[in-house]
């Protein structure tokens, strides 16, 4: 793909750093889309050729999704959306007749379609932990090691943050559980860390990913089960994906969720390409007065967030998205409220109110990076 792929605009160069909320696709998962649509429009649940062809497009991208995480397709179900994939995984893994497993243990800065999740288990009379980042954002392994014991029944985590962009050890829970002997499942939200870094299946029991955070389209996700685990469907009706998540399958976003796994799958050179990129922006703006920085220094360098001292955040927002820069004022499934990552490490409620979400791809260039940095260098200017 071009480098040039957002930096085109009808008045001239502009800048697309919202790729946490979502990204542009790529042209080979836009072809595979339309030629979903053109040639294998078939329901796959129909046995007829049109039908098996469509099946066998599903198929295909279950098998990249596959070979990224090192399982079998028999392991790998599609669903709507991330929430949906989530939603599932939370609540259809507990079991709320069981009083001896009675204790979940997640993090304070959980995606919303974890969270809420939580919200409604604690409702049903489970015992929720929530364990809170230091001041830089992290949450250690110490902390889910204290946490979890033979009464807890799922363990519950982001592999990245979507705000910060902190990295959570999502590798070492499964071997926790095991040391602490809990029969806990391990339930890890890979959507902002899924194609960026290397996850695997024998990391969690459950893991899920959304294909719009890939360089895919909306409409698309996964849910990955390890073998022996059970889970109930939050969606009834046909049975489709095994009975997980019934409903006709989007065969087109998984077709282009399937292509856009193959184009990740340089998940190491992609990662230098975004570090590189991250490095030079944080040095350029920490040459701007007025900056502080709220993502840790070890932070997954496609996100990264900072407070412009003085600015609200929509306001912020708002000046660079007229000068052709487009940014976050934190996550985009929690428009209009404070950013509860924020508060849960600890900063002011000025620096959480200031703040702003710059998130890269493997696509972005310097030539956007400098755009950003001049806007920023305006805003201060000119607002304040």
């Amino acid at each position: 793909m071009s480098k040039t792929l957002f930096r085109k605009g009808g008045l001239g160069l502009t800048a697309y750093l919202d790729n946490s909320a979502t990204t542009k696709p790529t042209k080979s998962a836009i072809a595979a889309f339309e030629n979903a649509c053109q040639t294998a429009w078939g329901n796959p649940s129909s046995l007829h050729s049109k039908g098996l062809e469509a099946k066998r497009v599903v198929d295909e991208a279950r098998k990249s999704v596959c070979e990224m995480l090192s399982c079998d397709a028999k392991n790998i179900y599609f669903s709507p959306s991330g929430t949906a994939a989530n939603n599932t995984a939370v609540l259809g893994s507990v079991n709320e007749k069981n009083k001896a497993l009675k204790k979940i243990v997640t993090t304070a800065i959980e995606h919303p379609s974890v969270s809420k999740c939580m919200d409604a288990l604690e409702e049903k009379g489970f015992e929720i932990i929530r364990l809170k980042p230091d001041k830089n954002g992290v949450i250690t392994s110490e902390q889910f090691y204290n946490a979890i014991d033979e009464k807890t029944a799922l363990v519950s985590l982001m592999a990245v943050n979507n705000e910060t962009g902190s990295i959570l050890p999502f590798e070492e829970i499964k071997k926790i559980v095991k040391n602490k002997k809990s029969n806990a499942l391990v339930h890890i939200d890979a959507v902002q860390a899924f194609g960026k870094i290397p996850v695997r299946a024998s990391y969690a029991d459950m893991i899920t990913a959304s294909a719009h955070k890939i360089h895919a389209l909306k409409g698309a996700g996964f849910l990955y089960i390890a073998n022996n685990v059970k889970i109930k469907p939050r969606l009834l009706g046909g049975g489709q994906e095994n009975g997980l998540f019934s409903g006709t399958e989007n065969v087109p976003s998984i077709a282009a969720f399937g292509e856009a796994v193959k184009e990740s799958k340089d998940i190491q050179s992609h990662l230098k390409t975004v570090a590189e990129l991250n490095g030079y922006l944080r040095k350029k703006l920490s040459e701007i007065d007025g900056i502080r920085f709220n993502s840790p220094e070890n932070a997954l360098p496609y996100i990264l967030n900072i407070s412009l001292d003085g600015i609200p955040s929509q306001v912020s927002v708002n000046a660079l998205s007229n000068a052709g820069i487009y940014v976050s004022a934190g996550s985009a499934c929690s428009k209009g409220h404070r950013s509860e990552t924020l508060v849960s490490m600890g900063l002011d409620s000025a620096r959480i109110d200031t703040a702003i979400r710059i998130s890269l791809s493997r696509y972005t260039v310097k030539e956007e990076l400098d755009l950003l940095c001049d806007g920023i260098k305006n805003t201060l200017e000119i607002i304040k």
